[in-house]
């Protein structure tokens, strides 16, 4: 972080080789859809159909958040092995930027232990 000194020592340093493995492999997948993807059954509603009696039928949707409303997406079945994995790329990427933030927080902790620890006598800690 730019303006703060970096912290020192062993766990410090395993943070930060993680932090930089990240960073090499962290590129936005072009096609990543976000949300999640599930199955369900439901019934037509035509009393001739076997799903009246019996098993409903399947479908796929995908859910997802924009500007903190859900959303939720019929996804036609002849798709559904193209949106898994840009789904799955897109669960991909949230996690190592979550894990990545995360990083950077402890990373500002241990800084901040390290800098109180290190601060003279006569200097008040922030």
């Amino acid at each position: 972080m730019r303006g703060i000194d970096s912290p020192v020592g062993t766990e410090a340093t395993a943070l930060k080789r993680r932090k930089r493995r990240l960073l090499m492999r962290l590129r936005i997948p072009p096609d990543a859809l976000p949300g999640s993807l599930s199955l369900s059954h439901r019934r037509c509603g035509k009393p001739s159909c076997h799903c009246a009696a019996g098993t409903a039928h399947p479908f796929c949707s995908l859910t997802f958040m924009v500007d903190g409303k859900k959303h939720v997406e019929s996804v036609p079945a002849e798709w559904i092995d193209a949106v898994r994995p840009a789904v799955d790329a897109g669960r991909g990427f949230k996690d190592a930027v979550a894990e990545l933030f995360a990083i950077n927080a402890r990373l500002l902790v241990l800084v901040r232990q390290q800098r109180r620890r290190h601060a003279p006598a006569d200097e008040s800690p922030e």
